[in-house]
C-alpha cells in the first residue's frame, strides 16, 4: 500500500527552486572532500518522530494525520508503519534511518509477548531492507517510557526492574545484529535522580557501569560489532540526568574503564539544555577521540525545554559540519534528524518537507565549512594566536622542559607584555562572508 502516494522522489533542483519538495543544497552526488554528500553527510530518519508522533502536547492531543495508523490492532499499526517508513526513506533518499524498540513494535502483555512481537517487526524490517539502499545507523532499547521505569533502568532501586531492562537490550543486541545496525545507542531516559536525599548515587553509578560492561560482553559474544554511543542529556525527564554532557560522561566513562568502548551521540538540544552551544559538545568530543554520531536537531531559543527542532539556523549547521569535518567525518555515525515536525505542520507531506529543510541546511552548513578549512580562513587566526607557544619560554611549556623555578626566573625578566586581539568580531564576519558567498554559488 502506498502512503504517499501524491509525492514523487526528492530531486536536487538547486538555490533558486521555489519547490518546497526539492532540495536546495542537498545534491547527494556532488563532491565534498572526496566523497559524495550523501557518503559524507549519511542522512537518518528518526522512527520514533517520523511514524509514531502523535504531535500532542501537554495542552491538547495529537494533531499529526497519519494514514498508516489507522489500524486498531497495535500489530497491524507496526507493520503498516514498517511500510510507511520505506516508501518514505526510498522518496526522501535517505541512506539510513534508527529507531528505538518500542517504536517499531508494540509492548506486549508480558515479556515474552514484547520480545515475540519485537521478532515478528525484525523479519519484516529485514525483508524490506533487502530491497531498499537504507540501511540501520543505529538501534537502542527504550527503558524509560514503560512505569516501571519510574525509577530508572540500569540505575533503578529495584534489582527486578534492572533485570527486566537488560533482558530488553539484550534483544536489542541481537536485532542490531541482525539488521547490520552500524552503532548502537544508550540514552539514559532516566538514568538520573529527583533528589539526593533518597538516592545513593555510588551504588547507581556502579550498577550502570555494570550494565554496560555486561552489555558489551554480550554484544562480543553474538559477535555484534556495533559502535556503542552514549547520548548525553542534562534534565528531561529527571531532574538531573547522570549522562548530563560529553565531559560529565567521558569522566563517567574513563573511571569505569569503558572510554574504549563507547563514543558519544550527540544532540544539538540537549547540548543547548546543558548551556553548551552544540559545537562545544561536538568540539569536545572530538578533541578526545569520541564523536560518534549526531542527533540533528535544534532548541527554540525562547523556550527551556526539549523542542526537537528540524535544524534549520545556518550558523549551528556551519560550526557542527566544521567539528564534523575537522575529525575526519562520523566514521560509524551519521546526521540522524531526531526532530520532529511542530504540530502545526501535521500533514503527510509535512514530514518531507521539515526533512528536506534540515537536509539542506545541513548540506549548506558543510559546503561552508570546507570551504572554511580549505582556505585556511581561521586557523591563521588561530595560529597567530597561540604562537607564543611555538617558541622560546612557551615551546618550553608545551614540550615539558621547564618548572616553576624557571618560569619564576623567566617572568623577572619581563618588563613588558604584548597580548594579541581576539578578533572575534573578524571571525563573525568572515562566517557571514562565507555563508553568503556559498549561498550566492548555490
Amino acid at each position: 500500500m502506498a502512503y504517499f502516494d501524491n509525492i514523487s522522489k526528492i530531486k536536487y533542483e538547486g538555490a533558486k527552486s521555489k519547490d518546497p519538495l526539492a532540495f536546495k543544497f542537498y545534491n547527494p552526488e556532488e563532491q565534498l572532500n572526496g566523497q559524495s554528500m550523501e557518503e559524507a553527510l549519511r542522512f537518518g530518519i528518526a522512527y520514533w518522530h517520523t511514524f509514531t508522533e502523535e504531535l500532542g502536547d501537554p495542552f491538547g492531543t495529537g494533531t499529526a494525520q497519519r494514514p498508516w495508523d489507522h489500524f486498531s490492532d497495535p500489530m497491524d499499526r507496526a507493520k503498516a508503519r514498517v511500510e510507511a517508513a520505506f516508501e518514505f526513506f526510498d522518496k526522501i533518499g535517505a541512506p539510513y534511518f534508527a529507531f528505538h524498540d518500542v517504536d517499531v513494535a508494540p509492548e506486549g502483555s508480558s515479556l515474552k509477548e514484547t520480545l515475540e512481537n519485537q521478532d515478528v517487526i525484525a523479519d519484516m524490517l529485514e525483508d524490506y531492507m533487502k530491497d531498499s539502499k537504507t540501511k540501520l545507523l543505529w538501534n537502542t532499547t527504550n527503558n524509560f517510557s514503560n512505569p516501571m521505569f519510574v525509577h530508572g533502568a540500569a540505575t533503578s532501586n529495584s534489582a527486578d526492574v534492572y533485570a527486566y531492562a537488560a533482558a530488553k537490550v539484550k534483544k536489542a543486541l541481537e536485532i542490531g545484529k541482525r539488521l547490520g545496525a552500524e552503532n548502537y545507542v544508550f540514552w539514559g531516559g532516566r538514568e538520573g535522580y529527583e533528589s539526593l536525599l533518597n538516592t545513593n548515587m555510588g551504588l547507581e553509578l556502579d550498577n550502570l557501569a555494570r550494565f554496560f560492561h555486561m552489555a558489551n560482553d554480550y554484544a562480543k559474544e553474538i559477535g555484534f560489532d556495533a559502535q556503542f554511543l552514549i547520548e548525553p542529556k542534562p534534565k528531561e525527564p529527571t531532574s538531573h540526568q547522570y549522562d548530563f554532557d560529553v565531559a560529565t560522561g567521558y569522566a563517567f566513562l574513563q573511571k569505569y574503564n569503558l572510554d574504549d568502548v563507547f563514543k558519544f551521540n550527540i544532540e544539538a538540544n540537549h547540548a543547548t539544555l546543558a548551556g553548551h552551544s552544540f559545537e562545544h559538545e561536538l568540539h569536545y568530543a572530538r578533541i578526545n577521540g569520541m564523536l560518534g554520531s549526531v542527533d540533528a536537531n535544534q532548541g527554540h531559543p525562547l523556550l527551556g525545554w526539549d523542542t526537537d527542532e528540524f535544524p534549520s539556523d545556518l550558523y549551528a549547521t556551519t560550526l557542527a559540519m566544521y567539528e564534523i569535518l575537522k575529525n575526519g567525518g562520523l566514521g560509524r555515525g551519521g546526521l540522524n534528524f531526531d526532530a520532529k515536525v511542530r504540530r502545526t505542520s501535521f500533514k503527510p507531506e509535512d514530514l518531507f518537507k521539515a526533512h528536506i529543510v534540515g537536509m539542506d541546511s545541513f548540506a549548506l552548513g558543510a559546503k561552508v565549512a570546507q570551504k572554511l578549512i580549505d582556505d585556511k580562513a581561521l586557523d591563521s587566526i588561530l595560529e597567530n594566536r597561540y604562537k607564543s607557544f611555538t617558541e622560546g619560554i612557551g615551546k618550553d611549556i608545551v614540550d615539558g622542559n621547564t618548572d616553576f623555578k624557571k618560569l619564576q626566573d623567566y617572568a623577572l625578566g619581563l618588563d613588558k607584555f604584548e597580548t594579541e586581539s581576539g578578533n572575534l568580531e573578524v571571525i563573525k564576519g568572515i562566517l557571514n562572508q562565507y555563508l553568503v558567498t556559498t549561498i550566492a554559488e548555490g
